[in-house]
């Protein structure tokens, strides 16, 4: 009996990503599936393949070939700022809590290029408290890291950045955290002294502190309910009594193992205090 062309590609696929993650350690195998798909589907076009199976020779074989499939299936759509709103919290709600913690340990998981982990940064400089901080930024992309550990950016994204930092709530001008060079902005190596840039993999790796803030935006929307589930066993174990969550807007702790054990801090910005 012949199997329908669709039903023999998902099985190609299963096996592909059983691949990337017995030789590689990889795991994309609970990641959401209709995404996954549109990704590699994408993928294998680019690579000139002819189906899954030759992909997966491709990236088993060839380091330099996972690392552009890597890139590919991870979306590093993110910028300074981002929905202004969830700053603005942070800085009337979660800021007054951070003032009673001597230091303070945030972790910022999926940190893809690192735009986000740069608004934390100058947020708490604003706020007096950046030098008690020390802010974990992990992404499994080692790509990813290595430009975020840069702070350079496109020039040209400055303006549209400098006006959801106003929005935000910043207190300064925002020019003053970068200098210009050609078409790139430079950030301050100051606002990088306070940060660890390090792989971390949500779906393989385990606990690595205890943190009084995790953020993590926009990542969980890509995997399916049995990674979610393990993720948030991961970050509710990783926060001290009392620490905040923040998730993006189209993520909830709703249906997770701990929604009763966070208190919501700010109705619709996605911020959760742990109860105890």
């Amino acid at each position: 009996m012949t199997l329908p062309k669709a039903k023999l590609e998902d099985i190609e696929i299963q096996l592909l990503l059983e691949g990337v993650y017995r030789y590689w350690g990889y795991d994309f195998r609970n990641y959401a599936v209709s995404s996954l798909k549109r990704r590699i589907h994408s993928f294998i076009k680019i690579e000139g393949c002819t189906s899954v199976s030759e992909l997966q020779a491709r990236v088993l074989h060839d380091s330099k070939c996972l690392e552009r499939f890597l890139l590919s299936l991870t979306v590093n759509v993110t910028s300074m700022f981002r929905d202004p709103s969830f700053y603005l919290a942070l800085r009337k709600e979660v800021i007054p809590l951070l003032r009673t913690y001597p230091f303070i340990r945030i972790w910022h998981a999926g940190c893809s290029t690192g735009e986000e982990v740069y608004s934390m940064a100058i947020l708490l400089q604003e706020e007096n408290l950046y030098q008690r901080c020390r802010i974990y930024a992990t992404d499994f992309n080692e790509k990813v890291l290595q430009k975020a550990r840069t702070g350079i950016f496109s020039l040209k994204l400055m303006q549209d950045y400098t006006q959801l930092y106003l929005k935000s709530g910043g207190k300064e001008s925002f020019s003053q955290y970068y200098t210009a060079a050609y078409d790139s902005a430079i950030f301050r190596a100051a606002l990088r002294e306070n940060i660890v840039f390090a792989q971390h993999n949500l779906a393989t790796d385990s606990s690595f502190n205890e943190f009084h803030i995790i953020i993590c935006r926009n990542v969980l929307i890509y995997f399916n309910q049995t990674l979610q589930k393990q993720v948030h066993e991961l970050f509710y174990n990783s926060l001290c009594p009392f620490g905040i969550l923040g998730l993006g807007r189209q993520e909830s702790i709703r249906f997770t193992p701990h929604d009763n054990q966070y208190q919501e801090l700010v109705k619709g910005e996605k911020l959760y205090r742990r109860l105890n």
